[in-house]
């Protein structure tokens, strides 16, 4: 997959490809039907496959202040859509000039002009241009002037109604993953790299890899039954584990993180990257009448994490 950052400098063979446009945060299931249309147009017209979408997230941009809110980061994103196909990504720099464009110039300079796309999709609630003025009928009519074809996608609903970023986001807040992932498509995903800790866990007999979740929307503070993916070095595979998410109230306290612990696993991970899927919440973040009572209590979690991993 080829990886586009700017539409005024982009190489002759990454132009003409049948595009979905949105900021695809979590690459849920409504993302993939998007995405799906956009391959079926493409294949009709003889199209690469290609992802139009903004870093830093509109939403970042314009509020940076506001809590982190996103699903996942841009690298994971990036290899999320690799996963489903995606041969260009046009991962467009979101700035006070790109913000500024009209909807009739984000059509002519951006789609038509920058990136000579062939055929774009979009959902049915997509809005784009200076204050969101340009709606999917406006796409539609700028398509037929400029010379490409547009496509509408209906909105996907789940079981729970409208999947949505925001409805994903509510499930994980409320400790429920597995709702999550029925609208995903997917087990929802951290991914980073492994960083330093203060190795308590390794001196309690329960090492931890631990891994920061700045900028990310925060699922439900608490433990975890875990799958884990070691994507690169030498300990690279597939394991089961417990993992917390929170502050670690029994230590008073520190900058939220994500802390898993590998079943029967031996090795140094620092350094490696690393991506956790959250199967089931266990429960809350607690605190405990002393160290052996907090040891008993992920010893207990353990137990049922593999238990709950070993019926998947």
């Amino acid at each position: 997959m080829r990886i586009i950052r700017d539409y005024n400098y982009i190489e002759p063979e990454d132009r003409g490809a049948s595009v979905a446009i949105g900021n695809f945060d979590g690459v849920h299931l409504g993302h993939q039907s998007v995405i799906d249309l956009a391959r079926a147009a493409g294949s009709q017209i003889g199209a690469p496959l290609g992802i139009m979408t903004f870093e830093p997230h509109p939403r970042q941009f314009f509020a940076p202040e506001s809590p982190p809110f996103r699903l996942m980061s841009a690298e994971a994103r990036a290899s999320r859509l690799e996963k489903l196909g995606v041969q260009r990504l046009y991962e467009l720099n979101f700035s006070a000039t790109l913000s500024a464009l009209t909807p009739e110039e984000f059509a002519r300079d951006v789609i038509c002009e920058g990136l000579g796309l062939r055929h774009v999709v979009v959902g049915a609630d997509f809005c784009f241009g200076k204050g969101r003025a340009g709606n999917a009928q406006d796409l539609i009519d700028f398509g037929k002037q400029l010379g490409f074809g547009v496509t509408i996608a209906e909105l996907i609903e789940g079981d729970r109604g409208e999947v949505s970023s925001t409805a994903i986001r509510n499930a994980l807040s409320e400790g429920r993953p597995r709702d999550a992932a029925s609208m995903l498509g997917h087990w929802h995903r951290i991914e980073g790299t492994i960083i330093g800790g203060e190795q308590r866990g390794r001196t309690l007999g329960y090492p931890t890899a631990n891994m920061s979740i700045e900028g990310l929307h925060p699922a439900k503070f608490g433990v975890y039954a875990v799958l884990v993916d070691v994507l690169d070095g030498p300990h690279k595979g597939l394991y089961h584990g417990a993992a917390s998410i929170g502050t670690r109230p029994m230590f008073n306290g520190e900058m939220p993180n994500l802390e898993t612990f590998l079943f029967d696993f031996s090795g140094d991970l620092y350094g490696s990257h690393m991506s956790v899927a959250l199967v089931d919440y266990l429960r809350p973040e607690e605190t405990f009448d002393g160290l052996e009572a907090f040891v008993t209590q992920m010893g207990n979690d353990c137990t049922r994490a593999r238990s709950i991993l070993d019926a998947l």
